[in-house]
């Protein structure tokens, strides 16, 4: 196949792009083509790298758009009035269960006996939107084992138990949703996706591959539960997992050290504001450092790559100290918050920053309340890149959208409100946004797996908000469309 008349970022230049046996062998002017070789005109649109998302949940975001959006909420009760509106189009013995709200900045709390009050006995899960607490009315903590629990506000561990109950939908159900996100996302330019479900998502992805879920390429998660049984069946990074074509790989052992900012649970140096001198002050740390020594050595040693999700600075020096000890690489999920010597501790040891770049926007408000005086060490990308780390972008979906455009665009803008952008000197470069969220590249090459995506604008030239809603004409997996609005 030939692609024509396309254009490469930055330059105004037409070329072809031939592709042979999934893979780009050469790019220029390359005049007439052979009879039975299909060419097809891009009419000047820009032809970029395929677009990765480094960090998703991806059936939590299949299931999204069918929970009750709470995102927009204030307080708790506007959360309750959202509650209650939805209460009567409920079928009989069917839950409610609602994601997205944050309540770092309400002037009240959840609780409860507030959800009852709108609920009565429909079991209720309200699902934060950094995925680190959820809010459960009487029913729904019976339901659950947590009956006797005093707030309903659950955090963390907890909280993820009863987010893993709520995927127990049936496989068919599932995945059909999955299959959807997944020609959603291939319509936004995405290729493949790293997938930090909290579950063996290897049999998960092969079903769903197996029964014609071929859109994107995916790098499954393994956690702590699952790590011997990884271990015993010989997977590394990397592997590529047999009868899936080539689109399911083995990816990192994922361990969740600390919280999150909106819950206060990300583990920092400093007591939060308000929290002085009470248990938790300064956060959770779910993982001791020994322990996350020993997880992170059993992974290495079997060669699968860790992935350690620290959020606050203590997390991420605690974290960094243990790829040190290990003298292995890795990478860090999320590193919010650091200390300013962990900065070139990244680079020095090796350790890739996967950041989500939309959560600074999310984050600021809170960020400011919570680390006050410190936000100027907060998701500091620039910083990272000067100091020789690796980027690699993502959305944490259903956290933030699973649209790389949102997470370059916020990554380039630092807002997409109209306000100031928030700490504008961490802002980077269209270029290096865009090598963050193409496994590191900004151009296409010859030689390159022909994953790619065609875009209607020229994305380093966009402003902010036209990058945000970047238009994407067609998307390719080793030269086979999976989007075409050619």
């Amino acid at each position: 196949m030939v692609l024509r008349n396309a254009r490469l970022p930055g330059s105004d230049e037409r070329v072809d792009v031939e592709i042979v046996d999934g893979r780009i062998r050469r790019i220029g002017y390359l005049g007439m083509v052979g009879p039975g070789i299909r060419a097809v005109d891009l009419a000047e649109r820009w032809l970029i790298p395929g677009l990765w998302d480094n960090h998703v949940h991806f059936s939590q975001w299949a299931q999204t758009a069918r929970r009750l959006d709470l995102s927009g909420a204030g307080s708790a009760a506007e959360v309750a009035a959202l509650v209650a509106a939805r209460v009567p189009d409920l079928a009989a013995g069917e839950g409610l269960v609602g994601f997205g709200f944050r309540d770092g900045l309400w002037p009240d709390v959840p609780a409860r006996a507030t959800l009852d009050a709108v609920t009565g006995p429909v079991p209720a899960v309200l699902i934060s939107g950094d995925l680190h607490s959820c809010w459960l009315n009487s029913a729904a903590l019976a339901q659950h084992g947590f009956a006797d629990h005093p707030t309903g506000l659950l955090r963390e561990d907890d909280c993820f138990a009863v987010v893993r109950a709520l995927a127990a939908v049936p496989d068919r159900v599932m995945d059909g949703w999955a299959d959807a996100a997944a020609r959603a996302a291939a319509a936004r330019g995405v290729v493949g996706i790293v997938e930090m479900e909290m579950a063996w998502n290897l049999d998960t992805w092969r079903r769903r591959i197996q029964a014609g879920t071929d859109a994107l390429r995916v790098e499954f998660g393994i956690y702590t539960p699952q790590l011997g049984r990884a271990v015993e069946q010989g997977l590394r990074s990397g592997d590529v997992i047999a009868g899936t074509g080539g689109l399911l790989t083995v990816g990192p052992y994922k361990v969740i050290t600390d919280g999150s900012l909106n819950t206060r649970t990300a583990f920092c140096f400093d007591e939060y504001p308000g929290l002085e001198g009470q248990p938790g002050s300064r956060g959770s740390l779910n993982v001791p450092p020994e322990e996350l020594l020993d997880h992170l050595r059993v992974a290495t040693e079997a060669g699968i790559r860790p992935a350690v999700h620290a959020i606050g600075d203590h997390a991420n020096s605690l974290a960094l100290d243990a790829f040190e000890r290990l003298g292995c690489s890795g990478s860090i999920e999320h590193a919010q918050l650091l200390a300013p010597a962990d900065i070139a501790r990244f680079a020095r040891l090796g350790v890739v920053a996967s950041v989500q770049p939309e959560h600074a926007l999310d984050d600021r408000d809170v960020a400011d309340r919570y680390w006050a005086g410190r936000t100027d060490r907060a998701f500091v990308l620039a910083s990272l890149l000067r100091a020789g780390a690796t980027l690699a972008l993502g959305s944490d979906a259903p956290v933030a959208p699973l649209d790389p455009w949102v997470s370059l665009a916020a990554a380039v803008g630092r807002t997409r409100d109209g306000r100031e952008p928030w700490h504008a000197e961490q802002a980077i470069s269209r270029q290096a946004a865009l090598a963050a969220s193409a496994r590191g590249r900004h151009r296409v090459l010859v030689g390159d797996v022909a994953d790619l995506a065609v875009c209607e604008t020229d994305p380093f030239v966009a402003s902010v908000g036209d990058l945000r809603r970047m238009p994407v004409a067609a998307t390719l997996l080793a030269g086979r469309f999976t989007h075409d609005r050619l």
